[in-house]
């Protein structure tokens, strides 16, 4: 008896948990849709939070992620990587040809 009700339980709760899977995915993917990897992009950056100035420092997209985007920037001759917020980033301005008179 005791065999029977355990099992009953462990069904329930597969059940449970697999009705429960597609809830838990984060569908949220408009980071990805924005930029693309490798894309060059100027990363809006304030040394504190309450600082008025904003620096605007060139930098690529390395990796995306739901919530953050990984950039590598230059930094004393050396390229770092920084998780930085896609609000905090700008798309690189592309420069067109123009016309030829």
């Amino acid at each position: 008896m005791k065999f029977i009700s355990l099992s009953v339980i462990f069904v329930v709760l597969g059940i449970n948990f697999l009705i429960s899977v597609p809830a838990l995915a984060d569908t949220n993917m408009s980071v990805a849709n924005n930029f693309e990897i490798g894309q060059k992009v100027i990363w809006l950056y304030k040394n504190r939070p309450d600082a008025a100035d904003v620096q605007k420092i060139p930098a690529e997209v390395v990796k995306l992620s739901p919530k953050k985007v990984q950039i590598k920037v230059r930094k004393n001759n050396e390229f770092i990587n920084r998780w930085v917020s896609p609000q905090k980033l700008e798309v690189f301005p592309r420069i067109q040809d123009s016309p030829s008179l």
